[in-house]
């Protein structure tokens, strides 16, 4: 009976701790090399960021807005992709090894936004579980990802695997 009494620990981190430990100086904006990263993509901007927030659905992009899995709520919002980074190490040096792509439409105006929850946190977990999953991406944001995980690190860029580079080739 006295072993029934014991609370149950989780045995596993899936998610540490925002490596800046929210001071908001040297280090944000840039991937991590113990966990994954979001990765924020701009479709009409043409830039990505690195949104720690985004770990939480607590992105500059998320905030203030209600998600629905329904795209008409949401109709007329500007398109993102939270691509989920994880990185790991290799002999010959780390590398991008699980890149995942979701989709996400963020109408200020109506405060209204698309995604599915459940999308975004199995695309987290196969990025976590090394999967590459951006071939549906469109091409401008395909070209968007490529460019920025190229300029971040030229070195993990040409380490990370083919399906990587083949997936977003434009």
């Amino acid at each position: 009976m006295e072993e029934n009494k014991k609370k149950k620990s989780i045995g596993f981190n899936i998610i540490k701790s925002d490596p800046t430990d929210g001071h908001g100086g040297y280090g944000v904006g840039s991937l991590s090399l113990d966990n994954v990263s979001p990765v924020i993509v701009d479709v009409e901007d043409g830039d990505a960021i690195v949104d720690i927030g985004a770990m939480h659905a607590r992105s500059q992009v998320e905030k203030g807005i209600k998600f629905t899995p329904n795209r008409e709520d949401s109709e007329g919002g500007k398109p993102y992709w939270l691509v989920w980074v994880t990185i790991d190490r290799k002999e010959a040096g780390p590398y991008y090894a699980g890149v995942t792509a979701c989709e996400m439409v963020v109408n200020r105006e109506k405060r209204r936004g698309y995604k599915l929850l459940p999308e975004h946190v199995n695309r987290m977990d196969k990025s976590i579980k090394r999967h590459i999953i951006v071939d549906h991406m469109d091409e401008k944001s395909k070209m968007i990802l490529k460019d920025y995980l190229q300029s971040h690190d030229e070195g993990m860029w040409e380490r990370s695997e083919e399906k990587l580079k083949q997936d977003l080739m434009v």
